[in-house]
């Protein structure tokens, strides 16, 4: 299965769940908008969706799916399924363990976490009581990813990829069922959360079932090849999640400037689409693939899976990057502004998506560049990158925070800026190792394709950036159409560039959509098995 082929189904199903993520986050800010009670959900769900981050698409996949698919390929399919049994128990009494102590310890890890809520004693004590309500997902959501990558490492991706939806689909219907029983819509949503994680772990373990896989629940044991994938998770925790700690890293000192982390929240959740399409899809796609030619010694055809990677990241990633200069407000003031969400907000939101959108192109890079390290089992380098990037991002962080109201931009602006500025740190340093370890050679086809994709994506974007002007004081009846207008003018004008220029042929774009229309109906008959 080639790499579009793969990370075209990821990209399917990741597009139906953002979709309705979108729909999610509509109904979150009608709801909350930015008030404190907002402030404290998003801290709520922050500290289980941290660490779903690192093990669902970071660390343990990156530890599990190359050591997985070694036995496979040595031992065969029941011994490599026993494997993942043998992981699934680990993981499972680990996790257990370690959620009963977060549930005891919730108000210490509120201290480090949320350290701005203390001048409230009541919004601390609520964030401690949701957390506590949220924090199962993490179990249930770390052995879905245990499942996932048994699944990717069989080339069956539409199961994972679908997972998402039905978080999204219970946060939206929370409110409606919920709300009556529950304190404040906060509550509900944070049970809708913990909700979430069962509801995927079952349909997880169905479709492994339905593939033959049975993961049978033993006591735990720690066999050579546990012990190994382990050993290469623990690092990989830092290198893998180096985007996500510093955004962890944000919330912290975003909970000392009042309204900054629902601020934040929705800018990065406009961020995340093109992020979780693009760059998880290719990390999860890759990996499998690289971790075998590697394996197998294709050296040359490793480099040629990681030169498409980054073209691909890059044709998609650098004009919505330069995009978000000209529809970052058009687009959070037509999602977002209703109900408790009002105009003020959609233009302090648009600001922290534009500093998120510079760094584009460097979340997706890390999200295609780290699998070059970890399938050749080396987590030592990233981790050592990741460190030193996180160490960047603090000290900028605080200094942006209190540095960028002076130039007339919020706090949350600066806390996005300083996330980006370290993310291009992290991938240009990655790309400079891989290069130096033999690893990658930029071919002359990618060298070319790369510089071509950014001319074009600068002048799309200043086109879409003056055609946005018209926007502001538009009536909301018809934000909708102008943004509509403004993504197609943006999409024809882009493509209809990179043709002339020849990044690409009519040919090849045919194809390309055939094989992603293609996967994405076998993806959604596969779920419906």
């Amino acid at each position: 299965m080639s790499i579009l082929k793969s990370a075209s189904t990821i990209a399917f199903f990741t597009l139906i769940s953002r979709v309705l993520g979108f729909a999610r986050d509509i109904t979150i800010a009608a709801l909350l908008g930015t008030t404190a009670l907002a402030d404290t959900f998003f801290v709520a769900f922050r500290l289980p969706n941290f660490f779903r981050t690192l093990f669902a698409e970071g660390a343990f996949s990156a530890a599990f799916v190359p050591t997985f698919t070694s036995v496979l390929s040595k031992d065969g399919r029941e011994n490599a399924i026993k494997f993942a049994e043998k992981m699934f128990a680990v993981m499972l009494w680990v996790l257990l363990i370690f959620t009963i102590i977060m549930q005891i310890a919730m108000p210490f890890v509120m201290l480090g976490l949320a350290p701005g809520f203390t001048k409230n004693p009541a919004q601390f004590d609520m964030a401690v009581y949701l957390t506590r309500i949220t924090f199962p997902y993490l179990l249930f959501i770390s052995l879905v990813s245990l499942l996932g990558g048994v699944l990717n490492s069989l080339n069956k991706f539409a199961a994972a990829a679908a997972a998402p939806i039905f978080l999204n689909l219970t946060l939206i219907l929370a409110p409606l069922l919920l709300d009556k029983y529950t304190a404040t819509p906060a509550h509900s949503l944070s049970w809708s959360v913990a909700i979430a994680g069962v509801v995927q772990f079952i349909w997880l373990y169905y479709n492994c079932v339905r593939e033959g896989i049975w993961i049978k629940p033993r006591s735990p044991t720690m066999p050579p090849e546990v012990k190994k994938a382990l050993k290469l998770m623990v690092p990989g925790i830092i290198a893998a999640g180096a985007v996500q700690i510093n955004l962890w890293i944000s919330t912290l000192i975003a909970t000392l400037v009042p309204n900054t982390v629902s601020t934040l929240y929705y800018a990065d959740r406009i961020n995340q689409l093109p992020l979780a399409i693009i760059g998880v899809a290719l990390g999860t796609a890759i990996l499998p693939l690289l971790s075998r030619q590697m394996r197998e010694g294709k050296l040359e055809d490793a480099n040629k899976t990681i030169n498409e990677a980054i073209f691909v990241a890059l044709f998609f990633t650098l004009p919505a990057a330069t995009g978000f200069l000209g529809i970052a407000y058009p687009i959070m003031a037509t999602l977002f502004e209703r109900g408790a969400f009002t105009a003020a907000d959609s233009l302090a939101s648009a600001q922290p998506l534009i500093a998120y959108g510079f760094g584009l192109p460097a979340f997706v890079l890390i999200k295609v560049l780290v699998p070059g390290f970890f399938a050749a089992e080396n987590t030592k380098t990233p981790v050592k990158i990741a460190t030193f990037c996180i160490f960047v991002n603090l000290p900028l962080t605080w200094f942006f925070v209190h540095y960028f109201p002076l130039i007339g931009l919020n706090s949350a602006t600066g806390i996005a800026a300083a996330t980006t500025i370290s993310a291009w740190i992290n991938a240009g340093t990655l790309f400079v190792l891989l290069k130096r370890h033999g690893r990658l050679t930029l071919l002359s086809q990618t060298r070319r394709n790369v510089f071509f994709t950014l001319l074009l994506a600068l002048f799309m974007g200043a086109v879409i950036w003056v055609l946005s002007l018209q926007f502001v004081g538009a009536p909301k009846i018809v934000r909708p159409i102008y943004l509509s207008g403004l993504l197609g003018a943006a999409i024809l004008l882009y493509f209809g560039l990179g043709y002339v220029f020849k990044i690409y042929t009519l040919t090849e774009l045919k194809s390309w959509l055939k094989r992603r229309k293609k996967n994405g109906t076998n993806g959604t008959e596969d779920g419906r098995k």
